[in-house]
């Protein structure tokens, strides 16, 4: 991992060296077995075969948080050839979106099913390192694609990196409520304040960092980085709820602005909302849209 040194303090200070995978498969093993924690996206098949005609075999398949198709390849080490290997299947799969909508009604019901995001395909690329021709090729495709570097510390550490992301959504969807696809109708219900304020929450959250994307479903609009960490729904009159993924037991709940959502049913992810209605609102929940994206 790019720079970062790290030590084991019991009884000293030992530098813990980075290493990668001894095959291949054993970064795919453990990523398939716990990917919802480590890349925010639900398992749906490993080693998936395209079929007879294509002849290919997709590492992983998988569907994120918001409903979009993720494939998911991986690289022991560098490998020029992993992102046009990923854009292949991803091309196959916007092929056959039929065989991917049963596929995740058979693992994980028709409900999910139904609310498949295909406006939004993923490819996630996994691999000990990419160099900077991968970084730029990602920015000039229109897809959205994912460059995570990983390494090993020792037996019992991994970490994950994310190299590059970008969101190859139409212009129109990035845009969202300020100049976005029925921002006309939408002005009309909203109150210009709320709106003033919807912008204003967005500047913020994509300021946190620059690995950070921005996706549109149909009922809320996601900040993530692998995994959502915001998730901010369409203005109200008199109020914008923002959801994230912080623990509500770990903050200090204010009535009125912060709530414990777990276990109640809501739009976006993440168990805690905060309710915007000002300025002041939003300066206060600064910290909070901190400690989000740093947990995501």
């Amino acid at each position: 991992m790019s720079g970062l040194k790290l030590f084991y303090t019991h009884g000293g200070v030992t530098e813990v060296a980075p290493r990668l995978a001894d095959v291949e498969t054993d970064v795919q093993n453990l990523i398939e077995a716990h990917m919802e924690t480590m890349l925010g996206v639900r398992f749906l098949a490993s080693e998936y075969s395209t079929g007879p005609v294509h002849g290919g075999r997709i590492d992983s398949l998988g569907i994120d948080e918001n409903g979009a198709p993720v494939i998911v390849e991986y690289k022991r080490g560098t490998d020029a050839g992993v992102i046009n290997q990923g854009l292949y299947y991803l091309s196959w799969l916007m092929d056959h979106r039929a065989e991917f909508g049963h596929l995740v009604r058979d693992r994980l019901g028709a409900s999910v099913a139904a609310q498949v995001l295909w406006n939004a395909p993923r490819l996630i690329c996994v691999a000990g390192d990419f160099t900077r021709y991968d970084v730029h090729a990602v920015r000039e495709h229109r897809r959205s694609i994912d460059l995570v570097r990983y390494r090993f510390f020792g037996n019992d550490h991994v970490g994950l990196e994310t190299v590059a992301s970008v969101t190859g959504q139409p212009a129109g969807l990035r845009q969202g409520w300020r100049g976005g696809p029925g921002e006309a109708s939408r002005a009309g219900r909203t109150d210009g304040a709320m709106a003033e304020l919807a912008a204003a929450v967005d500047e913020v959250l994509l300021g946190l960092g620059d690995d950070i994307t921005k996706v549109e479903n149909r009922t809320y609009r996601a900040y993530q980085r692998l995994r959502n960490f915001a998730c901010v729904c369409p203005p109200q009159q008199t109020k914008l709820l923002v959801y994230l993924k912080a623990d509500p037991k770990a903050v200090d709940l204010v009535s009125g602005f912060t709530r414990d959502v777990a276990g109640i049913g809501h739009h976006g992810t993440g168990d805690l909302e905060v309710q915007l209605r000002t300025d002041r609102d939003l300066e206060r929940a600064q910290d909070l849209f901190r400690l989000s994206y740093a947990n995501a």
